[in-house]
């Protein structure tokens, strides 16, 4: 089976965007005066333009697997240690790292 890539396909999307609002564009008058037509026209002419614009960009390619180097593991513990100010034992919670 033969795949279209999806750059392709959009590519054909947009394509098939810009003719349609041509085919539109053609079809009916671009006058403002009966109603909204010409804004339709206009605003939907943009998003086409627009829409190609970003469709035509490259797509950013996948690098491959990269190595990412652990940190050491860190983990807190509590400890009873000698307060000389206070002179009496307390509890410390201390962070250790391997």
């Amino acid at each position: 089976m033969i795949g279209i890539s999806k750059v392709t396909k959009a590519s054909a999307l947009g394509a098939a965007a810009l003719a349609a609002t041509f085919a539109l564009a053609s079809v009916n008058d671009a006058e403002a005066r009966y109603g909204r037509k010409g804004a339709l026209i206009g605003g939907l002419a943009a998003g086409a333009l627009i829409g190609g614009a970003l469709l035509a960009q490259p797509r950013p390619a996948y690098g491959g697997p990269v190595y990412v180097e652990e940190g050491p593991t860190c983990y807190f513990v509590r400890e009873r240690v000698w307060d000389d100010y206070r002179e009496r034992w307390v509890r410390v919670r201390r962070r250790v790292c391997e």
